[in-house]
């Protein structure tokens, strides 16, 4: 699942809704503006700030654990006596889609439909992975670390301004990721009735580019997610945008560990 809130309209719409602090330069009486002399930045802490986003996503991570412990000890069991897979699964990853889809518009409600996501969609990555993990022992915890290692290398990249995240980057890799998110859809609906797309889960080297591609353009979302905090934090949002780009953040982590859960199984079938 992509990161499916990076509705910018819909963001500056919320944070323009909200109330965020006066620029000093803004200052001014009936009479002109105020001019008393050297002055400092005016603060609050009613404002969005990237430490207050860190805050928000470690929150966020902390329920999605929670509950992906839950789906881990519920799922299917190695030996085959519960093979099947629990519906409940099921529902967390469509609760965790309707989050993701209304927090797109009405980006207010992050701080109430995070948790929620968290929970849902950490029950379904717990259940998945033990999945996975039954049949390629390990692969699991190499996901994981390789989940990580990622984040800090595009961290690293944006804050050294290696990656610099522009209007063409942004809309680069937002319009890929709703090709993406479309293209599964539509493999969705033919598996429906019997028909699949092989190259989206075959080790054939086909799928496994796919994979590459995917995992690629998930971590490249990273660096759109950081400039979207950034940005919100220098803009002065309310305080309440810090869950929206923790929110944002969690769904990009999600679907990355996926599409490298997806790529290490593929190469591990080779």
């Amino acid at each position: 699942m992509s990161n499916p809130i990076l509705n910018e309209k819909a963001a500056a719409e919320a944070a323009r809704s909200g109330w965020a602090a006066p620029q000093p330069s803004g200052r001014s009486t009936p009479l002109g503006p105020i001019d008393d002399g050297p002055i400092s930045n005016w603060q609050s802490s009613n404002v969005m700030t990237i430490a207050g986003t860190a805050t928000a996503t470690g929150v966020l991570l902390v329920i999605l654990l929670a509950s992906a412990s839950a789906g881990w000890i519920t799922g299917p069991s190695r030996d085959g006596s519960d093979a099947s897979f629990p519906m409940l699964a099921i529902g967390g990853m469509l609760v965790g889609f309707v989050c993701g889809l209304v927090v797109s518009f009405k980006p207010t409600l992050a701080r109430i439909l995070g948790p929620i996501y968290a929970v849902g969609m950490g029950y379904f990555l717990g259940v998945i992975s033990k999945a996975y993990n039954n049949f390629q022992n390990g692969i699991v915890v190499q996901a994981i670390g390789a989940t990580l290692a990622v984040f800090a290398v595009m961290l690293f990249l944006y804050k050294s301004r290696i990656i610099k995240v522009t209007e063409r980057y942004r809309r680069i890799v937002i319009m890929a990721t709703m090709g993406l998110m479309l293209f599964y859809a539509v493999s969705f609906v033919i598996s429906l009735f019997g028909a699949r797309v092989p190259f989206i889960n075959d080790a054939s080297p086909l799928g496994i580019g796919f994979s590459l591609l995917a995992a690629g353009l998930a971590a490249a979302m990273l660096a759109v997610d950081f400039d979207l905090i950034e940005r919100g934090a220098k803009a002065g949002w309310p305080k309440g945008m810090e869950w929206y780009g923790a929110f944002g953040l969690l769904t990009t982590l999600v679907w990355l560990y996926l599409e490298i859960l997806r790529l290490l199984s593929k190469l591990q079938q080779r």
